[in-house]
């Protein structure tokens, strides 16, 4: 998937937990860990919000999109 999600990078730069991310964005942990490992297949724009506030970071930050390999040779 062309679509990389930082969110681990950020929270480490952050110094914050996924525990603590969790309480703050008031996500359950296990939905919150399928879009940190990029699993996810779509986020609200009320969720996205919310981490950004509380990360204090752009949505740039978090979501980078990359090209696909065969895309590139086009």
């Amino acid at each position: 998937m062309p679509i990389i999600v930082n969110l681990d990078v950020m929270m480490a730069k952050r110094k914050m937990s996924l525990n603590e991310l969790s309480d703050k964005v008031d996500i359950t942990l296990s939905n919150l860990s399928i879009l940190k490992t990029g699993k996810a297949k779509a986020v609200r724009f009320s969720t996205l919000e919310a981490i950004c506030k509380a990360l204090d970071c752009q949505p740039g930050d978090i979501l980078e999109f990359v090209k696909d390999k065969k895309e590139a040779v086009l």
